[in-house]
């Protein structure tokens, strides 16, 4: 690896700690949520929670796994740039599983801000990724820029998508009388 791509990477290594340490919190505070639901009087479907809570984890664990993939002291770009692109490649056909998972189940009705959340941003954010990837050696420095924007926008899609879940799971739970479907 170029003396430059070595000092741009080792630039970014405070970023990608705080990135990957904050995506492994995030992943277990959503398995204790789950855990902590689990017991609960009216408790979403396997179907929701596929469509809904697990695609939140990947979320996560891909903001973990950019962050580690970038801390790796590869020894040039380009393996870097192959992991980089398959994980890129990976999270856009999870997304279009995610996709037909929310289609399908019947738990809840998604609405427009669940499609942009829950499929549009993380769809864009893996494409971005998985291009930036394949163009890494030839952009450079702005390669670093939109992985790590798309590092960090795979984990705010999780906080937010996270947060969505154990909202909608509490409120339906404390009595919310609307059929599942009923789009709430």
């Amino acid at each position: 690896m170029s003396e430059l791509a070595s000092s741009a990477l080792s630039a970014w290594q405070g970023f990608y700690y705080i990135i990957g340490s904050s995506g492994a919190a995030l992943i277990g505070i959503q398995f204790v949520v789950i855990t902590l639901i689990a017991n609960m009087r009216l408790r979403p479907t396997s179907d929701s929670i596929s469509a809904f809570a697990t695609p939140t984890v990947m979320q996560l664990v891909s903001a973990l796994l950019v962050s580690a993939i970038m801390s790796i002291p590869w020894p040039s770009l380009f393996p870097m740039s192959i992991a980089l692109a398959m994980c890129g490649f990976g999270g856009l056909a999870y997304c279009a599983i995610v996709i037909r998972r929310a289609r399908r189940q019947t738990y809840y009705r998604p609405e427009w801000e669940d499609w942009l959340w829950y499929a549009v941003l993380p769809s864009s954010i893996y494409t971005v990724l998985m291009i930036t990837a394949i163009f890494l050696r030839t952009i450079g420095l702005v390669a670093m820029f939109l992985i790590g924007a798309a590092a960090l926008g795979l984990l705010l899609v999780g906080i937010h998508n996270a947060w969505d879940s154990v909202t909608h799971i509490v409120v339906r739970s404390d009595g919310d009388a609307t059929t599942p479907s009923a789009g709430n």
